[in-house]
């Protein structure tokens, strides 16, 4: 992991503007939002995916560096005090705290499209239909049908009670939809069949499920000086979550059915997937 977050950090300060003219404090928010920090999830995932099927490590990079560029974006916005409200994230203040809420919001507006641009761009050996497929997707898992429409839910569910299917469903979209795309993209790259691609979507879905529901931990009883977040947030605003219509003995529970399917979904791909495997523990594991 170490490896290829140094490489996706070597990218993603290629691809963000350097510091300079009128819109100089544009660029500071974007690259503050971005550069030294997170585990580089979701591009790990790009890479490890797409390690399965030989794909050139310059294509995995830039695929992985374009999903943390908008994931990115996404922390910037659910930051907002319109949204979540958190002062702090990967330990250091918001970005909107930083520097301030209107160019925290407009270094989210420019992380986007950046994220598309990174992708369509035809220098990293990739294909023209390839580069289309990548774009689309993530679209999709940007959009009402993903992040978007998962982050109105968690709005929505400050205000009323909801079951543990609506619960899934919005972690579905909020969450799992970029680490969906994130395990599709490699499978992209690497023209990967459909049985191949199903088994990544069952992988990436119960990942996600996990994710959440391990982050929904750390919120209730982990340390915000190892988390790099302010916890109890989603109790103190009455919001549902896994661990709270659970129990902590069912959430434990739920996890190791988690990490038992999603590691019998990686089945087909033999050794392999040892690394997706290790990346599955190392979520349901993680202490930040």
């Amino acid at each position: 992991m170490a490896v290829v977050a140094d490489a996706i950090e070597a990218e993603l300060d290629r691809l963000l503007p350097v510091a300079s003219g009128p819109q100089a404090r544009l660029h500071e928010a974007m690259r503050y939002a971005v550069l030294g920090g997170g585990k580089r999830l979701r591009p790990m995932l790009v890479w490890t995916s797409a390690e399965l099927f030989g794909v050139a490590p310059a294509a995995a990079i830039r695929a992985g560096a374009a999903v943390e560029l908008l994931h990115a974006y996404s922390l910037i916005h659910d930051d907002l005090p319109s949204m979540d409200d958190a002062a702090l994230r990967r330990g250091r203040p918001s970005c909107h705290l930083a520097f301030d809420e209107a160019t925290a919001i407009l270094a989210g507006d420019a992380l986007q499209p950046l994220a598309y641009e990174a992708l369509a761009r035809p220098d990293y050996g990739v294909d023209a239909a390839q580069r289309c497929e990548l774009v689309l997707g993530l679209t999709r898992a940007a959009g009402a049908a993903g992040m978007c429409g998962g982050q109105m839910i968690d709005l929505q569910a400050q205000r009323q009670t909801l079951s543990l299917d609506e619960i899934t469903v919005l972690q579905g979209l909020k969450t799992g939809a970029l680490i969906a795309f994130a395990c599709d993209a490699g499978a992209i790259l690497g023209r990967a069949g459909e049985v191949e691609r199903a088994a990544l979507a069952g992988y990436a879905h119960d990942l996600g499920l996990a994710f959440q529901i391990k982050d929904d931990f750390l919120d209730r009883f982990g340390d915000s000086a190892v988390t790099g977040k302010h916890g109890g947030r989603d109790q103190d605003v009455g919001k549902a979550t896994f661990v709270g219509l659970l129990g902590e003995h069912g959430a434990r529970v739920k996890l190791d059915e988690l990490r038992s399917q999603a590691s019998a979904r990686l089945d087909i791909f033999g050794a392999r997937s040892m690394v997706m495997r290790q990346l599955l523990d190392f979520v349901i594991d993680r202490q930040s």
